[in-house]
């Protein structure tokens, strides 16, 4: 079994090697690399192209939140799981805003996050019921009206039911036979259309909109 490679970024220097020391290879996991704020985060990004990144959101000089945004500018289909001692409404809805897959608390147990990081791995989002409560009703707070004054074109249902799915934009653009590129004009005219701010508020609103039913 191929293994997942994982970089660890936290500003506590015991946080990231007893993270290290628990996600070994047994687990189908094996961590690449350790970083103690976004600034390393960004480069070691770009040098070992992990497959996931356990993001901590408070750091010195780049923060868990500016560093996902460079990381995924960098690279749109990076996954971040995010693991913090943080649960605020603000700081959920601005990391997942900037792109991160996955939000987990650090009173997590270990099997929890192991198993968020394969979901995350797999192109699945990982939200604990506390923060899809929290992003639920974020999205409320936008005043968008009911489903049937939403009116997406046929191509726009078909890659939301990506979005829905959990699938990276380039996996929508294989299976639909697009490209790249028009699946990002597709998901940004979405996201306009259903006044959310990123792919996580659009699957949570298309599901309770049952815009795909």
């Amino acid at each position: 079994m191929e293994l997942i490679r994982l970089i660890i970024v936290d500003d506590h220097a015991i946080v990231r090697q007893g993270l290290s020391a628990m996600l070994t290879p047994r687990h189908g996991i094996e961590v690449v690399g350790e970083a103690k704020n976004g600034r390393e985060a960004i480069q070691m990004v770009q040098e070992l192209a992990p497959d996931v990144i356990i993001m901590d959101l408070n750091m010195p000089e780049i923060d868990g939140i500016e560093a996902t945004i460079a990381i995924r500018t960098q690279n749109p289909d990076a996954r971040i799981l995010v693991l913090t001692s943080f649960d605020d409404q603000d700081r959920i809805v601005a990391i997942m805003a900037a792109g991160a897959s996955g939000y987990i608390l650090k009173d997590s147990g270990i099997h929890e996050l192991i198993q968020a990081v394969r979901s995350v791995h797999s192109g699945h989002y990982v939200l604990t019921p506390q923060v899809m409560e929290v992003i639920s009703s974020e999205a409320h707070q936008q005043k968008v009206e009911e489903s049937p004054n939403i009116s997406l074109t046929p191509r726009e249902l078909e890659v939301l039911q990506g979005i829905v799915d959990g699938l990276t934009n380039q996996a929508i653009a294989v299976e639909l036979g697009i490209s790249k590129t028009t699946i990002y004009a597709h998901v940004s005219s979405i996201l306009s259309k259903l006044n959310v701010s990123n792919r996580t508020q659009a699957a949570l609103f298309a599901q309770e909109h049952h815009l795909l039913s």
